[in-house]
């Protein structure tokens, strides 16, 4: 067990004169007291253990012939918690011995800290995999600020607070790439009429999951050093869609990232076929006046730029629908829906 683990290993690193007898006597025997009158340790079991009073750890600490600093870990999971307290004698003989001293500390701490990420990493997976199973939401964006609030009251006044939450930060941002792995073993390749919703969804995608996000047009354009709208009336809609297609094919490296398409990139097939090599596509639709709303104020469509209207839009979705739904795997109308339940459907289907 990865608990007793820790009990062992602490134990025989700062009190090397104690060996462990079995899983009982290490969770709660007390450490007898090392030379010199200082107090040792309490290891207290899954259960919390007989641990000493706060105010007689004090007495005794100060009723000590050699001054002491105490040191506190605690390593919780959602039904055990281990605190392990140990003491670091602030003189030695010799200052380099001191120095030795604090250093093997420090290993020790590292080595804890290694060993509960180890296990935190596998407890995101196990909750990915638990909910999968029942089909409880996966996405549930509340939990990180719930997170968030816990850590920062947590830390609150602490004289490391900026560092450790920033450490916390990574690890947050680790556990979404372990939950992506677990979810998607594919690209996430998102299709539809312009103002369906693509970069909005693309842009949710990666703060829920930390997932990279491939915007082509915008990557295009930028490699062009121009607007889309400029690539049309420069080199014309062919060499755009030539673009598209290399891009595509570039992409094929990749894995686990959103690849945002144009709304003309599935007309072609050749494009189509790239996608689905390594990507599950997903067509997100809506209706016309939803369309008309998100880009009239929009000026980088080239296709719609001088018909923005509700007959336009109707007629050009209806031409393109064909070859939509034919390149789609799934198919998600987002009107009526927020991009959180947008996501969770991406997911479930």
């Amino acid at each position: 067990m990865l608990l007793y683990h820790f009990n062992v290993k602490l134990s025989m690193a700062l009190f090397p004169e104690r060996m462990p007898v079995g899983e009982k006597q290490v969770q709660n025997d007390t450490c007898a007291q090392r030379p010199g009158g200082g107090p040792g340790c309490a290891l207290g079991g899954q259960d919390g253990g007989n641990w000493r009073d706060e105010k007689e750890e004090k007495r005794k600490s100060k009723a000590s012939d050699l001054p002491l600093r105490r040191n506190s870990v605690i390593i919780a999971s959602e039904k055990q918690t281990v605190n392990v307290f140990f003491y670091i004698l602030k003189e030695s003989k010799t200052g380099m011995e001191q120095l030795e001293r604090l250093r093997a500390h420090l290993d020790m701490c590292d080595g804890i800290i290694l060993d509960a990420l180890r296990m935190r990493n596998q407890i995101t997976e196990d909750i990915t995999e638990y909910k999968r199973s029942h089909d409880l939401r996966i996405v549930q964006p509340e939990q990180e600020e719930k997170k968030r609030s816990f850590l920062g009251s947590r830390m609150k006044g602490e004289r490391h607070q900026e560092e450790i939450l920033s450490v916390f930060d990574a690890i947050l941002l680790s556990s979404k790439k372990i939950q992506t792995r677990a979810l998607f073993e594919y690209n996430l390749v998102l299709i539809g009429f312009m103002g369906a919703g693509k970069t909005t969804i693309s842009n949710t995608l990666k703060h829920i999951f930390a997932m990279d996000v491939i915007e082509m047009d915008q990557i295009i354009a930028e490699r062009e050093g121009m607007s889309i709208s400029e690539i049309f009336e420069t080199y014309g809609e062919q060499y755009f869609r030539d673009a598209e297609t290399n891009l595509l094919i570039e992409l094929q490296n990749r894995k686990n990232v959103v690849i945002s398409c144009g709304g003309g990139t599935p007309l072609r097939e050749a494009n189509v076929a790239e996608m689905k090599k390594n990507g599950k596509v997903i067509l997100l639709t809506a209706d016309p006046e939803t369309i008309l709303e998100r880009v009239k104020d929009s000026h980088d469509r080239p296709v719609i730029e001088n018909n923005k209207n509700i007959p336009f839009i109707t007629e050009l979705m209806e031409q393109r629908r064909p070859k939509y739904e034919a390149a789609a795997d799934i198919i998600i109308h987002t009107d009526g829906k927020n991009e959180y339940e947008i996501c969770e459907e991406i997911i479930m289907r």
